[in-house]
């Protein structure tokens, strides 16, 4: 019995015109990049909570618990506020980015990868295409959620060199934090199992020294808060923005970023041919 082939859509067509044979891979990308970013445009529900939940959080903190938390900066809110902005920044980029989960989880469970498996163009700029659309929108999520803090009173005395270190630093996380839910969307076997294997990665922010210092924690949990990633990159981008100096924070972080995209690196290229050859 014959296979039947599935027709192809008008979406697909346009694109296969865009990708001409014989295309570069730098072709591909800037298609797939704006095809990704249409989508994500698009879906304006997905776009808005990505915005508006870290914003949420922020003045949920700032308003409720900001005169609460002893942080060791005199308990004054426009203080915690300035004490809380990069890990809102942060948790912000841990929104945006399972969203790719879910769209490369798409692409690779419903066929939209075998169409594109005949075509002149290496297959993996799709997912270099969702990586660009990620960090896109998280970056408009974070300048988002640094325009609320200015509204809110956030000043600071920093240079513009430290400035532009901490936003490094934040946009170095948000392309860590896009890649490994890209990956864990190219192996989750739907989209809603991609998006919840990235759950527990959402939750970092809130074990670290992003919202309360980490001697305020119980004893046993203050081994694991001080030595996983994000803390060190909150740290140093807390100093920065400060004005004052990271001490060894930044290249800690510096550390489990590229530590990071080395492995999700490593598995993409290891696992993404065998799922585009099924």
């Amino acid at each position: 019995m014959s296979t039947m082939t599935p027709a192809p859509t008008a979406e697909h067509t346009r694109q296969t015109a865009a990708v001409m044979p014989g295309a570069g891979a730098w072709t591909a990308l800037k298609v797939f990049s704006a095809r990704s970013l249409k989508h994500a445009f698009r879906d304006g529900e997905s776009l808005l909570m990505a915005v508006l939940l870290p914003v949420m959080l922020m003045l949920i903190f700032v308003f409720i618990f900001g005169e609460s938390i002893a942080t060791g900066q005199g308990g004054d809110r426009g203080d915690y506020l300035a004490y809380v902005l990069p890990a809102v920044a942060l948790t912000a980029a841990g929104f945006g980015a399972s969203y790719t989960a879910v769209v490369v989880s798409n692409d690779m469970t419903t066929g939209f990868m075998n169409r594109l498996r005949t075509m002149p163009f290496p297959a993996v700029t799709v997912l270099l295409g969702h990586t660009v659309s990620s960090m896109v929108r998280n970056l408009l999520a974070t300048a988002v959620v640094f325009g609320v803090a200015l509204a809110l009173g956030f000043r600071t005395d920093a240079g513009a060199g430290q400035l532009l270190g901490a936003l490094g630093l934040i946009a170095l996380w948000i392309l860590v934090i896009t890649v490994v839910f890209a990956v864990l969307g190219m192996v989750a076997g739907s989209a809603e199992a991609a998006s919840g294997y990235g759950f527990v990665l959402l939750f970092l922010p809130y074990v670290s020294s992003g919202f309360a210092p980490v001697e305020s924690m119980p004893g046993w949990l203050q081994g694991f808060a001080q030595h996983q990633p994000m803390t060190p990159i909150i740290d140093a981008s807390r100093a920065l923005i400060a004005g004052t100096g990271p001490g060894d924070e930044w290249w800690i972080g510096l550390l489990w970023c590229a530590g990071f995209i080395a492995v999700a690196v490593w598995l993409a290229a290891l696992i993404f041919p065998r799922k585009v050859a099924r």
